[in-house]
């Protein structure tokens, strides 16, 4: 499997990670912030290992970058999208037509971009350069949203991506025992879209 490589990203100044805007950290760490009820105001693409396994998540994720860009044509937006799309550069798991592509590239552009894309709700966000390991990350999220508190699926879904990046098999005992909670709770709370993400994350490995 190829590697993700963000360096066209990067050389064309492409903006793919933005921290909150006007939500405020309940608590701010040397490396982290947490958001006692969570923020969708969050952006950060490709900061795991994990890929783009399916059309939904490519049109979502090109959708970010048309929003957090504002300054891009639609000619540059297109060339960004052939690059995200194209699985020899390391972004997807799958094959996409161009012509697929272009109709995707179309539909964004005209959507109406007040409206931020829809998000995953965020409780703990590290700071993008941390000493921090993927452990550390997991025993601290697992601190502060564990027990005696309501687990969130999208805690489950950053949790499962971190235990991804530490390259091991994401299991539903791993998951209650990384966010302190019981296995029950995980299963409660596991619908049947993270469900799929959670094998396709471990077929990754």
């Amino acid at each position: 499997m190829s590697h993700r490589n963000t360096k066209y990203l990067d050389n064309k100044r492409i903006v793919y990670r933005r921290d909150p805007i006007t939500d405020k950290p309940t608590v701010q760490a040397t490396y982290w912030d947490h958001y006692e009820d969570g923020t969708y105001e969050c952006y950060q693409l490709f900061r795991s290992r994990a890929k783009i396994t399916t059309y939904k998540s490519l049109k979502w994720h090109l959708l970010v970058l048309w929003y957090l860009n504002p300054q891009l044509d639609q000619e540059e937006f297109t060339e960004i999208a052939d690059v995200i799309s194209s699985k020899q550069h390391g972004f997807t798991t799958f094959a996409i037509h161009p012509e697929m592509v272009r109709r995707m590239v179309y539909e964004i552009s005209m959507l109406d971009l007040d409206e931020p894309p829809k998000n995953k709700l965020r409780k703990v966000i590290f700071k993008m350069i941390t000493p921090l390991s993927t452990k550390d990350k997991l025993r601290i999220v697992g601190s502060i949203i564990g027990k005696g508190k309501k687990i969130h699926e999208d805690d489950i879904y950053n949790c499962m991506l971190n235990i991804n990046d530490a390259g091991s098999k994401i299991t539903v005992v791993g998951l209650a025992k990384n966010l302190n909670c019981s296995p029950r709770t995980i299963h409660r709370n596991m619908c049947e879209e993270l469900k799929r993400e959670k094998e396709l994350l471990n077929k990754q490995l």
